[in-house]
C-alpha cells in the first residue's frame, strides 16, 4: 500500500461537528476499501489566503493515510461531488509523519504558560507612546 498526506478545506458555513463528520466519512471510505488512517488532525476554522467560492475562511483537516491508490481515488471522487468541500490535496509521501503537525504544535505552544518569559518585554529607556514627540514632518 502507498502512503499519503491529505489536506481538506471545508466551507466556513458548516459547524466544526460537520467538519469532523466529513473526516469520519472519508475514513470510512478508506477503511472500507482496505486502507488505514494513521492520523486525523482537525485544525479548526482558519483564514484563507484568498477567497474560494466566496468563502474567506475554511475548516482545515489533515490526514495521514496508508491505503491502496484505488481507495484514495474513490475518496477524492466523493470529495469532488461534495458541496461542503472547497479544496483538497493528496500527496504521496515516502513515510508518514505521525507527530503533531506544526499547525497544532504552534497552537499548543501559544496556549501554554511561559513562566520564564516576562509579561511585557523590557523597553529600556524608550518612553511610552503618549510621551514621544510627534513627527509632523512625516504626516505632511
Amino acid at each position: 500500500m502507498a502512503l499519503y498526506e491529505h489536506v481538506l478545506i471545508a466551507r466556513q458555513d458548516i459547524s466544526p461537528q460537520q467538519a469532523e463528520q466529513l473526516n469520519e466519512d472519508m475514513k470510512a471510505i478508506i477503511e472500507g476499501l482496505g486502507g488505514h488512517i494513521a492520523k486525523i488532525e482537525y485544525w479548526g476554522l482558519r483564514n484563507l489566503t484568498f477567497r474560494i467560492k466566496k468563502n474567506r475562511k475554511g475548516h482545515y483537516s489533515l490526514m495521514a493515510i496508508d491505503s491502496p491508490p484505488a481507495a484514495v481515488k474513490e475518496m477524492e471522487r466523493q470529495l469532488s461531488i461534495n458541496e461542503d468541500v472547497l479544496r483538497y490535496m493528496t500527496v504521496r509521501v515516502e513515510e508518514l509523519d505521525l507527530e503533531l503537525s506544526p499547525v497544532l504544535a504552534r497552537r499548543d505552544r501559544d496556549r501554554g504558560d511561559r513562566p520564564d518569559r516576562p509579561e511585557r518585554p523590557d523597553r529600556g529607556d524608550r518612553p511610552e507612546r503618549s510621551e514621544r514627540p510627534r513627527d509632523d514632518a512625516a504626516s505632511a
